[in-house]
């Protein structure tokens, strides 16, 4: 009697389990991640969808549901105001790094456990240990690249076409776009003269702030995205922007455009990396959203996707992603992955303090009033 009766208990727990298991796995759960706008392959155009591919394979290895909502941010300020105001909770963001360090500062990221990163092995060391986040606690490399300028050969004479100084050259008046954000443009200004884009030397923003002056009754429009189609369809013959870019607008150009891209000496060198910010409601499923992304196929699809360089070791060394990409494209876009570090620490945007953040602010309103 008392093993028939050990038995049913038994029996009746196993069922309880089995119930308590099939309640779990039925549930959802839920990440969010915050990224910048066409910033990640979606499916389109024959690209994996790596949201849902994750997705998939969450399920297939823990049985058990994840939806992850992905929504967009247009700069790192929106980004920064939308989580400083703790409205809203984001589980993975993907910012810039003045901006990360800025948050690293305030404390709004947590600090990453890489036990449930190991594919973090695959970030190549140039891209470890940079100064904004200097002991790799906080984030893992998205992407990265340079600031170049973009023209259209049929209009700018190739004799033209040197350093910053094409921004700045008479010649082109009203078919030059500047940058529409402060740092950007200020650096433009600032490599132009040699000055320290980080330098804490009001003076030396002034001086800045007095070129970008002169240059304004050139400039068409200080624009972000607006740049693609006025490149592509040449309402404009020079701008300035993001290497990667580039290939989107050269894929889209009219037949009568002929864009073509140069990177000045002295230029920003900038990374966007993947965090996890303090507002997260599930740390360990955004660890693994993380890993997920630096994997083979999702990497290779997403750095194909936004034609950003990768510093995942996985990607750039793939014979298959250099075929894809091309020659002509690896070379602008890997040209300094050897010595990035070097020309990181010695040209990228670092943070500022509110105090700086504040004086710039005041000199930008100046340049566009």
């Amino acid at each position: 009697m008392k093993k028939l009766l050990s038995v049913l208990l038994c029996a009746a727990l196993l069922l309880s389990a089995a119930a308590m298991l099939s309640a779990c796995g039925g549930s959802t759960l839920t990440l969010n991640v915050y990224n910048w706008g066409e910033y990640i392959s979606d499916g389109s155009e024959g690209s994996l969808d790596t949201i849902k591919a994750f997705e998939a394979w969450y399920q297939e290895n823990y049985g058990q549901k994840v939806k992850v909502n992905y929504t967009t941010f247009a700069s790192n300020e929106d980004m920064y105001n939308k989580l400083s105001s703790g409205a809203v909770s984001y589980d993975v963001v993907i910012p810039s790094d003045y901006m990360i360090a800025k948050m690293i500062e305030e404390g709004m990221l947590l600090p990453l456990n890489f036990d449930n990163i190991p594919n973090y092995a695959n970030i190549d060391e140039n891209f470890r240990g940079l100064n904004y986040d200097p002991e790799n606690k906080f984030t893992v490399p998205y992407s990265y690249g340079v600031v170049g300028i973009i023209y259209n050969a049929n209009v700018v004479d190739e004799a033209d076409a040197v350093g910053w100084d094409l921004l700045w050259n008479e010649k082109y008046t009203g078919q030059i776009l500047q940058f529409n954000n402060p740092r950007d443009a200020f650096g433009t200004a600032q490599y132009k003269l040699g000055l320290d884009v980080n330098s804490t030397d009001k003076a030396e923003w002034d001086k800045a702030y007095e070129e970008l002056k002169k240059q304004e009754p050139l400039v068409q429009k200080y624009v972000m995205d607006e740049i693609y189609n006025m490149m592509e369809i040449g309402e404009a013959a020079i701008g300035v922007y993001y290497a990667g870019d580039y290939f989107t607008m050269l894929d889209a150009q009219a037949e009568d455009v002929d864009l073509r891209f140069y990177q000045p000496e002295r230029t920003n060198y900038f990374v966007d990396a993947m965090c996890i910010p303090s507002c997260c409601k599930n740390q360990e499923l955004a660890e693994i959203f993380i890993n997920f992304m630096l994997s083979e196929e999702p990497a290779i699809a997403n750095a194909e996707y936004i034609y950003y360089a990768s510093p995942n070791s996985v990607v750039y060394n793939s014979p298959e992603y250099q075929e894809e990409m091309g020659e002509d494209v690896m070379e602008i876009l890997y040209m300094d992955v050897d010595n990035f570090k070097t020309l990181y620490n010695q040209y990228g945007f670092l943070n500022q303090s509110n105090d700086m953040l504040s004086y710039i602010s005041e000199l930008w309103h100046k340049v566009r009033n």
